[in-house]
């Protein structure tokens, strides 16, 4: 088992380009941090331009290479005191709230969650209609189907679960988790 002082955050990003600037800029201003990326967030990252700022804070990556996704291990030895997955497909959303770990995504929030430790969710498709950035810096409508805002719903429900909405919330979701582990120190 890890040293409570030497646990990192995990953090997870799937193939949306959905607020993806913004949730770099807040996780590059983190410390002790890994980053999973999926299939499809490592392949956001190139079309979007952002390899670069991914880079940026020099924390580990992890991609999608294998199929038994082995460093979801890493929560059984301790290692992670929390889970962000940010920004998160409705795909991803979908599997996570039925209970699927087919990926390194929703492999990685299944075992958070079997592990005890605290997953905090960017959900992407959050209100009938939204606007979104795709790549080249344009901005697109989007309008999330009802089956979407369900999947959001009944994830809201699960244990050991903050599903944020906006930028806002993800922010003050990771601050009040980090602030929460001081005070247990």
């Amino acid at each position: 088992m890890v040293d409570k002082k030497d646990q990192r955050l995990a953090w997870a990003i799937t193939g949306s380009g959905h607020y993806l600037r913004e949730s770099i800029e807040i996780l590059n201003k983190l410390e002790n941090v890994d980053i999973f990326l999926s299939n499809a967030g490592a392949e956001i990252i190139q079309q979007y331009g952002f390899q670069q700022a991914l880079n940026a804070a020099g924390h580990r990556v992890y991609q999608d290479k294998t199929a038994s996704s082995v460093p979801v291990g890493m929560f059984y030895k301790g290692k992670y005191h929390g889970l962000v997955i940010a920004p998160a497909t409705s795909n991803t959303i979908a599997k996570m709230a039925y209970g699927f770990s087919d990926s390194l995504v929703t492999n990685l929030y299944a075992q958070a969650g079997k592990t005890r430790v605290p997953s905090i969710v960017f959900a992407c498709d959050t209100a009938p209609e939204l606007e979104s950035e795709a790549p080249r810096d344009n901005m697109v409508k989007v309008y999330p189907r009802k089956i979407d805002l369900d999947n959001i719903a009944k994830l809201k429900s699960f244990e050991m679960t903050s599903v944020a909405e906006d930028m806002e919330s993800l922010n003050r979701y990771i601050q009040h988790h980090l602030q929460s582990l001081t005070l247990t120190d």
